[in-house]
Parts: structure tokens; C-alpha cells; sequence
């Protein structure tokens, strides 16, 4: 039996703009990145795209989309977790010390935010139908640093902050799975 493949692809650099998390774009210096790290997986049996519905993720994967001609299929529940409400300012080392508090404690979050517990609870059934529908595939999916390490952490609990902390923008992970069971993680971007 063949194992599935998913490549994680983790979104190019996209400036903060408050009050748009869902619809911000790529920086031209984003656009680039996502161009190379799409590159990557150009000589790659790709049998299925799939994204977060944020505009940043989905254009990370467009590339390798209109390259291989294939559809982009965007699932809302593998939209990025809320690290804390849009009204609640933290400064940066806060918000860090808030992240791997949240990997520490499952149920932790900042007012207005999602818990790592919340968030699995989430975006983990659409990943397990992800792997159900399309098993024994070559699977790519436009995703974000916090989801995309609370869904790994899921499958293997070795990923959690240190993990999410040494990842970049844009990243490129291959999992490869046997049934819903995580086999192995090979880190494809080369900073």
C-alpha cells in the first residue's frame, strides 16, 4: 500500500496589516519566495492542491497551481489560529511567551483567541477526510506557521513552539503518512 504524501507549504512573507488577516497579500519580496518555494515541488507528483481560504496562503500555492493545472480547493478550517482577539494589543515578546504557553497547555489562549485544543479541534477532522479522500496521493497544502504546527503537533507532539519558532516564510515540509499515522517529516526549503 501506498502512503500519502502531504507537502506542507507554509505562506511567503506578507506584511501585517491590522484587521485584515483574511485578505492581505504577499509583499513583492513574498510574490518571489512563493515563486521558489513553489519550484520545489514543480518536478513533484502532485495530485491535489488545497489551501487555507486566507489570500496570502492561497497565493504561496498559485504557482504550482497554474503550473500544474490544477484547482486550488480552499478548506475554512485550515484558516490560521487567532493567537488572541483583534482589540487585545501585546507586545511582541508577550505574545511569544503567549504561543508557547499554548503548546505547553493545550487549553491556553489569549482573550479572543484560540487554544491549540480549539484549533486541532478544528482543522484536524478536515485533515484526517484530506487523508481519507485522497489516500495514496500527492497532496499540497497552502497553509500558515501556528496551523500548520498544531496540526503536525497533533499527529506527533516533538512539534510544538521550538518547532513553529525555526520555521520561515515561506517554509516547505513533506509529511508522509501510513493511514492517519505520521511516518516521516523531511524539511524541503533551503533558506
Amino acid at each position: 500500500m501506498m502512503n500519502t504524501v502531504v507537502y506542507m507549504v507554509r505562506h511567503a512573507r506578507s506584511p501585517f496589516k491590522f484587521g485584515e488577516e483574511r485578505t492581505r497579500r504577499l509583499s513583492e519580496e513574498g510574490e518571489i519566495e512563493a515563486k521558489r518555494a513553489c519550484d520545489i515541488l514543480m518536478d513533484k507528483k502532485v495530485d491535489v492542491i488545497v489551501s487555507s481560504p486566507y489570500t496570502r496562503a492561497v497565493q504561496t500555492v498559485q504557482p504550482l497551481a497554474e503550473h500544474k493545472g490544477l484547482m486550488i480547493k480552499e478548506y475554512e478550517e485550515l484558516k490560521e489560529r487567532a493567537i488572541k482577539g483583534l482589540d487585545y494589543k501585546l507586545p511582541e515578546q508577550e505574545l511569544l511567551k503567549a504561543i508557547k504557553r499554548s503548546f505547553e497547555d493545550e487549553n491556553y489562549c489569549l482573550p479572543g483567541g484560540e487554544s491549540t485544543s480549539q484549533a486541532q479541534h478544528r482543522s484536524v477532522p478536515t485533515i484526517q477526510k484530506i487523508l481519507q479522500d485522497y489516500k495514496g496521493k500527492h497532496i499540497v497544502i497552502g497553509t500558515h506557521g501556528n496551523i500548520m504546527t498544531i496540526i503536525m503537533n497533533y499527529f506527533d507532539k516533538a512539534y510544538g513552539y521550538d518547532f513553529w519558532k525555526n520555521t520561515s516564510k515561506p517554509d516547505v515540509y513533506k509529511l508522509e503518512f501510513e493511514e492517519e499515522s505520521l511516518k516521516a517529516v523531511e524539511r524541503l526549503w533551503q533558506s
